[in-house]
């Protein structure tokens, strides 16, 4: 992403800010076991500011201020830690590589907050996210009401920054639409080598090992979210991760994966039979599950609502399973009882963006919101049917099925951006069989 990229992100906050000041801070690296680290990652909201991907950061944002108005805290520049843990930025590397104004160390940080803090009638802050910093924010405001006798004017209110900056973060960009095509892009070629890979017998974590060689090969160094690979009555377990079991021929095996491609997460679930032939049974909840793909997918337009995609997911499904003599009753019956949440129990989509399940409102006032070009949304209507589920009959069992894209709202309706992987029958099995 280029800089100017991210100057035009915190513009756009600073113009919304007026006499306030708005501090986002990014994490510590965060240990996995003695000595030994998890990857870093840097916050979203933090990188989305500023594209600087180190920890223990902190980005000031003070619109007006004559002295610049991007402060940015970091660590300064070590040679003897970077030759342990890799290099650092510094300071001079925060203004001339990241657009800093300014640039402090860190452990500056107590010092001059509540000098930049000073005069200004607001502070935007994510509220609630750590409590230790929480209490650094606090600790600088109440240094200045000590100052009140004096002159010096404090900030008196806090006002959450998430509403704010979510919001931006909801309407995507055409340099963060390209990125999600190509994490889309990336995780749909993984898809395919784990279909052309999967055989009976195999382990679901080799069918990991497959889509993670993909992803890195192509320049996603790491998933979005953990792997979910299923096979047979793993496949009804929602957020399944342990990936440890035999897949049997017979059975069908469900995968939910994504790369993460410069910060922006692709999101795919694709279910296929691990022998490459799709039993009658499963053919046919399969192509249910596709159909109320497909109804969802014409109601995801500019001035349809968050809703309507699932409502028409939820008729589908309801209706088919009515017919094949899982549910019982009618439609309306199904939907005032909710009878049909055993078998589809989450909604059709999410916001998708820097975060899988991204940031943003999904309703205003208490209705649902009207989708907008700019927006991305999984598509995922899905079908589970457990071993044991009452009144159901056997050949059912252990079949769960969902079907997932990622599609950005457009003018006239919207884009899948991952629409690179097969999803008929007659394409997954020729596929499978090539």
């Amino acid at each position: 992403m280029k800089k100017s990229e991210f100057k035009r992100r915190r513009h756009k906050l600073l113009e919304e800010i007026h006499d306030g000041v708005a501090i986002i801070n990014t994490h510590r690296h965060h240990h996995r076991n003695r000595d030994t680290q998890f990857p870093f990652r840097p916050d979203s909201d933090f990188y989305y500011l500023t594209g600087f991907a180190e920890p223990e950061a902190v980005a000031v944002l003070i619109p007006g201020r004559e002295e610049g108005e991007f402060v940015l805290f970091s660590r300064p520049k070590d040679p003897l830690r970077e030759t342990w843990d890799g290099r650092r930025a510094g300071q001079l590397g925060a203004c001339e590589d990241f657009g800093a104004d300014q640039a402090f160390d860190i452990s500056e940080l107590n010092e001059q907050m509540p000098e930049l803090l000073k005069n200004r009638q607001r502070v935007y802050y994510s509220i609630g996210k750590e409590s230790e910093f929480d209490n650094r924010v606090m600790s600088w405001v109440n240094e200045l009401r000590g100052q009140a006798r004096a002159g010096v004017n404090t900030p008196n209110e806090f006002i959450t920054l998430d509403h704010l900056l979510h919001e931006h973060r909801l309407f995507k960009s055409a340099a963060e639409i390209e990125a999600m095509r190509t994490a889309g892009t990336i995780s749909a070629a993984a898809h395919v080598r784990a279909m052309q890979a999967c055989k009976p017998g195999m382990m679901e974590y080799q069918l990991e090992a497959e889509m993670q060689h993909e992803f890195i090969t192509r320049g996603a160094r790491s998933p979005a979210y953990n792997f979910i690979i299923g096979g047979g009555a793993n496949s009804c377990i929602l957020h399944y991760s342990e990936n440890d079991q035999k897949l049997r021929n017979g059975d069908l095996v469900l995968i939910d994966a994504g790369a993460e491609y410069d910060y922006y997460a692709g999101d795919i679930t694709r279910t296929f039979p691990v022998n490459g032939r799709f039993s009658d049974d499963q053919r046919t909840l399969y192509n249910l599950v596709l159909d109320s793909q497909t109804a969802a997918i014409a109601e995801v337009a500019p001035g349809k609502d968050w809703n309507q995609p699932h409502a028409a997911a939820q008729t589908v499904i309801i209706n088919g399973l009515l017919e094949l003599g899982i549910l019982q009753g009618t439609l309306e019956e199904q939907l005032e009882s909710g009878d049909f949440k055993r078998f589809f129990m989450h909604r059709t989509g999410h916001w998708l963006g820097m975060d899988v399940h991204d940031v943003g409102d999904y309703k205003i006032d208490n209705q649902w919101r009207l989708l907008e070009p700019g927006m991305v949304t999984t598509v995922e209507p899905g079908i589970y049917i457990a071993a044991g589920s009452e009144g159901v009959d056997e050949k059912w069992w252990d079949i769960g099925i969902r079907i997932e894209d990622d599609a950005v709202v457009t003018r006239d309706g919207c884009e899948i951006l991952t629409g690179d992987v097969p999803k008929t029958i007659e394409e997954i099995e020729a596929l499978m069989q090539g």
